[in-house]
């Protein structure tokens, strides 16, 4: 009996421990931008900056590069019901990792972009695996059970999720893609971080109602 109490009790800390541990990355994806906009507005009057990764070469760098290894070391932590769920954990810090160790290249700066490039692809795969926990892993149900009502709506809310960050990556493609076309007319409205803040809002929430942060299951 001593021995069933006890496992009981550690699979409801393991249970709470992941509850907590996606509340943080929840927490950390929605606060990010404001983070960054707000503290470097606030505490070193820098403007807003063209992406959130142009915040790296501003007082704010630490900052950004503390927050995306949280992200990724907590996304290390990240155990699923299979193992295709860990491997998008273990994926998903070493493209936060990369994001952070290779910055994107400064405006107007002059010589080799090849780390740039790579900040980009990293970036890129980093969102595209954010995007695959929305879609594919947060919507899985048991197949024994039937899904409740609150389930239901939690797996609405992470297809949002999933499709809004899909939508600002592909606008940020196009726009990168075709500079000629759109950097003038709308370079000054720094469209670049508005999608990357959208999408990492978005990551932040799904993230959120997985930790039952939200829309809980009535006991």
């Amino acid at each position: 009996g001593g021995n069933m109490m006890k496992q009981k009790g550690n699979q409801e800390s393991l249970v709470f421990s992941y509850l907590e541990l996606r509340k943080i990355l929840g927490i950390l994806g929605t606060s990010l931008p404001f983070i960054l906009f707000l503290g470097g507005w606030i505490i070193f009057k820098t403007g807003l900056q063209g992406s959130i990764s142009y915040y790296y070469h501003t007082d704010m760098g630490d900052v950004l590069v503390g927050m995306l290894f949280a992200m990724g070391f907590f996304l290390l932590s990240y155990r699923g019901y299979e193992r295709k769920d860990d491997l998008a954990g273990d994926l998903g810090f070493v493209f936060a990792l990369g994001v952070a160790l290779f910055p994107t290249t400064a405006e107007g700066a002059a010589g080799s972009h090849i780390i740039g490039y790579i900040h980009m692809a990293f970036t890129v795969l980093f969102f595209l695996t954010l995007i695959y926990f929305a879609l594919c892993l947060f919507t899985k149900t048991d197949p024994e059970k039937a899904p409740t009502k609150r389930k239901l709506q939690r797996n609405k809310v992470y297809r949002t999720c999933g499709i809004i960050m899909s939508v600002c990556v592909l606008l940020i493609a196009v726009y990168v893609l075709f500079p000629n076309i759109f950097e003038a007319p709308l370079k000054p409205l720094k469209p670049i971080f508005w999608l990357e803040a959208i999408a990492i809002l978005a990551f932040g929430i799904s993230w959120l109602i997985k930790g039952e942060t939200l829309l809980k299951d009535k006991v």
